[in-house]
């Protein structure tokens, strides 16, 4: 076979050798049967008579060429053809079974260089060049649809003269798809591609292309020790917190951002938290570690450090007054502060450099056109992670954000995801689209459900939840408690603390509904009051439920309370039942729930704490506590009792601070409050000192 070098690309055919009649009548029709016709019968290309019997003219088409003479030649040998190539051909191709290689060396610690090429007789041909040239050529239009016109896809080497190496188009596509996303349009150093170690996982996707790919270098990181928790850490890691942490460690160690997506009450901030510590312990905390959370769960943040690792020294950038914090920024080990203030103090953050970024209720930048997101972005830090049960709450566009601030580029532009991704699941319920896009995100996502780790869960873990009241909000709280500790220190003195029951009763009821949502006190000041914190942690503590397809149970103590947390949900559109006192058919709501009616189940402590079997439900949350343990008890195992399969969960919201938190004390220290301090029997037990610290202020 040969080819002609004229305007035109063909394939040659000359017969040689004895042929009889029949034979070469045999060989005739073979050939012409693979679309070559004899040379004679065409006036073109006449002057190559004698030289061949039979040609094909591709009209120019090198890959139509290349494919001819890649399904051709294999099956006139099989068939025992001897075929010669002359050296003036130009497709000289390289069968598909040609094995494939990727070396990935490390270039300084944060970055490496990726080579991916061809083994032929036993020389590496580097095909990074080729196939980069193809992304700058055809870019987003290199479909697989678009490739899909010849059987094969033909990569010109470089090997001095002219060859191909002959692919079927899928493996171009996914090949060329995975580099499509590396490539940052910066020339090739040496034909290799240079790529931070963040991007290591594209090893993983290569590999998964070709099961024989040849890996060489693809560990870069220092190989970690054995995972052991930290010296400092004050408290007991189950399984698979211990795995969370060493997977945080690996993540760590390669650069890559990553986000925690377990299940609510599997303990993220804690697997966080001992990350730090082992950072610290390690010697690699030489810049601080920014904390970025709501506002509500800033004190709930620095408390949970001082808990379970005291050794890590905080600092707090939050409050009217942070720029006398600013010197104590340089000696802390966490810096801890809120999404709003992140965005307002732009220049206090731009000036600091970080080792570690940890974004919690991460779902806060879900909006790449927020100012959060645009802040967060803005940070100088070597790692980020993210912590939310809630990675994508109503669009995949959420989840390209996330990844635009913990790995940019990861998942291409954000036009890019929207045709690749987006588009093809959310309108075209595209299986295939869906099953890609769960790969290329595998590496940088840990997300584990409560029902997965079961076995290292107690059958009922009871939780606390802490909220921080801000603005007007704590305002109001400070007022009332002002006035109310002044008449009940007056009462105090004058009837002893029996006497003044039901003044201290009364304030407390004050300050517990302030908590709650200012809209529950009868004060005039309360009605200008919009904030209320507890209510906005109740709301995305729902949220992450029901992403995770959990059902959940609301208990209240205060009906009106519950009225206005239905009325949120109306407006939200979220499926839910409430019970009451006023509740005249409480077994038909209960059914409802049990079948998967309703997501959310409103209920009245007093109305709906015991008699009721809701075992649909594995989340229980005790919007306002019960002093009384027992009776709050008895309402969680509304959810806790024969028929349950799965692991329950128990929160309590408590306001940080406040008469919530500090009757919870009383209960951890004085047992005989079991009764409940708003039984009145209760309040005989406690002194005037213990009645005093009920009121003190939120700060104190």
């Amino acid at each position: 076979m040969a080819s002609d070098g004229a305007e035109h690309i063909v394939a040659m055919a000359t017969l040689k050798g004895a042929l009889d009649a029949e034979a070469e009548d045999r060989a005739r029709r073979l050939l012409e049967g693979f679309g070559l016709v004899p040379i004679d019968s065409l006036e073109d290309f006449a002057r190559l008579s004698g030289s061949a019997d039979y040609i094909v003219d591709l009209e120019g088409d090198i890959d139509a060429l290349c494919s001819f003479s890649a399904l051709v030649v294999p099956r006139l040998r099989k068939l025992g053809w001897n075929v010669d190539i002359d050296d003036r051909y130009l497709c000289h191709t390289v069968g598909e079974d040609a094995p494939w290689y990727a070396t990935a060396d490390a270039d300084g610690p944060s970055w490496f260089q990726l080579e991916l090429g061809i083994e032929l007789n036993g020389q590496r041909v580097n095909i990074l060049p080729v196939l980069v040239d193809l992304i700058e050529r055809d870019g987003e239009r290199l479909s697989l649809k678009a490739l899909e016109r010849h059987r094969h896809r033909f990569l010109a080497l470089p090997l001095g003269g002219t060859r191909y190496l002959a692919v079927p188009p899928e493996r171009v596509a996914q090949v060329v798809k995975v580099l499509f996303e590396l490539y940052n349009r910066e020339p090739l150093l040496e034909g290799k591609l240079r790529l931070p170690k963040g991007r290591m996982p594209v090893i993983d996707q290569l590999a998964s292309i070709d099961d024989e790919l040849s890996l060489e270098g693809a560990s870069l990181a220092t190989p970690l020790p054995p995972f052991e928790p930290p010296k400092g850490l004050r408290a007991t890691l189950r399984p698979y917190q211990c795995e969370g942490v060493a997977w945080l460690e690996e993540a760590c160690e390669r650069g890559n951002g990553v986000i925690l997506a377990d299940d609510m009450g599997l303990g993220k901030t804690l697997q966080t938290i001992t990350h730090l510590l082992l950072q610290k312990e390690r010697g690699r905390l030489d810049l601080p570690v920014l904390i970025v959370c709501p506002t509500s769960l800033v004190g709930n943040w620095q408390r949970e450090i001082a808990q379970f690792a005291p050794s890590l020294r905080t600092a707090l950038w939050h409050g009217a007054k942070r720029a006398k914090q600013r010197p104590e920024l340089a000696m802390a080990d966490v810096i801890i502060t809120s999404y709003p203030l992140l965005v307002r103090d732009t220049e206090t953050f731009g000036s600091i450099a970080f080792a570690e970024m940890v974004l919690d209720e991460a779902q806060a930048i879900k909006s790449a056109r927020s100012l959060a997101h645009k802040a967060v972005k803005q940070v100088i830090t070597r790692h980020r992670v993210a912590l939310t049960g809630t990675p994508v709450e109503n669009g995949l566009d959420e989840l390209w954000a996330l990844f635009d601030v913990l790995q940019p580029g990861w998942l291409g532009s954000a036009e890019t995801f929207r045709n690749t991704f987006q588009y093809p699941i959310e309108k075209l319920r595209s299986d295939t689209a869906m099953a890609a896009l769960r790969e290329r995100i595998r590496p940088f996502i840990l997300r584990r459900m409560k029902s997965e780790v079961a076995k290292d869960l107690p059958p009922k873990t009871e939780l606390v939840r802490t909220v921080e009241l801000e603005g007007a909000q704590r305002d109001l709280y400070e007022s009332i408690r002002i006035a109310a500790h002044e008449q009940v220190r007056k009462a105090v003195r004058d009837r002893g603390v029996s006497g003044a029951a039901i003044d201290i009763l009364d304030a407390l009821l004050k300050l517990r509904q302030v908590c709650c949502d200012p809209r529950l006190v009868s004060v005039p000041a309360a009605r200008a009051v919009r904030e209320s914190a507890k209510l906005e942690l109740l709301h995305a503590m729902l949220d992450e439920a029901r992403a995770s397809k959990q059902r959940v149970l609301v208990f209240s103590q205060f009906a009106t309370m519950l009225e206005l947390i239905s009325k949120d949900l109306k407006r939200r559109e979220t499926p839910h039942a409430i019970l009451t006192g006023a509740t005249v058919d409480r077994q038909s709501l209960v059914e409802q729930f049990q079948r998967g009616e309703h997501d959310v189940f409103l209920i009245s402590l007093k109305a709906g704490g015991t008699g009721l079997t809701l075992t649909a439900a594995e989340t229980v949350i005790h919007y306002d506590p019960w002093w009384n343990p027992a009776v709050q008890s008895q309402a969680t195992d509304r959810a806790y009792r024969i028929g349950q399969t799965k692991p329950v969960f128990a929160f309590n919201l408590v306001v940080a601070g406040s008469v919530e938190e500090r009757i919870l004390g009383l209960q951890r220290k004085k047992r005989e409050l079991a009764d409940g301090v708003l039984s009145g029997s209760a309040l005989r037990s406690l002194s005037a000192n213990e009645v005093e610290s009920l009121f003190d202020p939120l700060d104190a």
